[in-house]
């Protein structure tokens, strides 16, 4: 299918338009239009075009570029709509205090937007734009990188109990009280473990002892986990276990120490049906170890549609905008 060429002309035609409207406009001695007269130097149309142009033109003509391409390459779905639209009301509520119009006034200041209907296409705008980052780093994961992840870190869902103690420490706490109720912690659940070392039963002791009240009840019955859904301390534990085991250390996490105790292992899945989750996981990496691939993903997909600015100073800019995006975001990733 022959992808369509999309060519970026010099913008003073249509700044012409914009800016001188259609009545009578005065000339300039040399023939320019004239877009404001004052008294000793009138300013033409052509004056404010290249002010505006270096300021503000290659965010705009990126704006324009980018729609064009991505509504072609990702349609609207109802999906789409919805988050979209999730995302207004949450920012209605966090910097417009439930008010569109204090929202816009918020909008305006750092966007330039003033109305729900640009907002909305600015942020459908960014939806797509995140979407084709999100594909293109997709795009970079290898098979082998799919097959080892696989291998090394799928595992068949867990199904264990756990017994947890807590620090008790207040917000006002002391480092030296915040030690101390550390090692209260760690010696109640040690002393946990050498009960249930001398027999004494597991859902008695849960009950009794664990401050982790949504399953303390039902002898700290967990629901199943696989990869991820942990702590990586309290995933590795349980993962090292047998079934009817339980751990004969404490394990430490950011919730306080655990006692676990390990129920069952399901079958380790297929490859087909963890696939896609592989695939997301492994693309988020290379996201978080090549920021730049935000830059990278746009560019390259401009040059997929064959987007070519004639105009030599936006030409020059966008170079300057993609060399300086990519330099701050490895600089803030390091």
């Amino acid at each position: 299918m022959k992808k369509n060429t999309i060519k970026l002309f010099g913008l003073s035609a249509a700044a012409l338009l914009l800016v001188t409207g259609c009545g009578k406009v005065p000339k300039l001695e040399n023939g320019q239009d004239a877009v404001v007269t004052l008294k000793g130097n009138d300013i033409s149309v052509d004056t404010l075009y290249n002010e505006v142009k270096e300021r503000y033109a290659l965010d705009a003509l990126l704006k324009l570029v980018d729609t064009e391409i991505l509504n072609k390459k990702y349609k609207d779905t109802k999906d789409s709509k919805a988050e979209v639209q999730e995302q207004i009301e949450l920012l209605i509520k966090q910097y417009g205090n439930g008010s569109e119009a204090t929202l816009l006034q918020q909008t305006y200041q750092a966007w330039g937007i003033d109305t729900m209907d640009e907002l909305t296409k600015y942020l459908t705008l960014q939806y797509k734009r995140n979407k084709a980052v999100e594909d293109y780093s997709k795009s970079l994961v290898s098979d082998n990188e799919i097959e080892k992840y696989y291998n090394d870190e799928i595992f068949g869902e867990l199904t264990v109990k756990h017994i947890l103690i807590t620090p008790d420490v207040s917000n006002t706490a002391t480092d030296a009280e915040k030690e101390e109720a550390e090692k209260n912690a760690l010696k109640e659940a040690k002393e946990i473990i050498s009960k249930l070392n001398n027999g004494e039963d597991w859902n008695t002791l849960a009950k009794e002892h664990s401050d982790d009240s949504s399953n303390a009840s039902k002898g700290g019955l967990l629901h199943a986990f696989g990869n991820g859904e942990m702590d990586d301390a309290f995933e590795k534990a349980s993962l090292n276990l047998e079934d009817g085991k339980y751990t004969t250390e404490p394990v430490k996490t950011s919730y306080g120490y655990h006692i676990i105790y390990r129920v069952k292992q399901a079958k380790k899945p297929k490859l087909k049906t963890v696939k896609s989750e592989i695939i997301e996981t492994l693309a988020n990496q290379k996201l978080t170890n090549d920021p730049t691939i935000q830059v990278t993903a746009l560019e390259k997909l401009r040059k997929e549609y064959k987007v070519n600015i004639q105009d030599d100073s936006l030409k020059d800019q966008y170079e300057r905008y993609l060399n300086n995006q990519k330099k701050s975001l490895t600089s803030s990733n390091q």
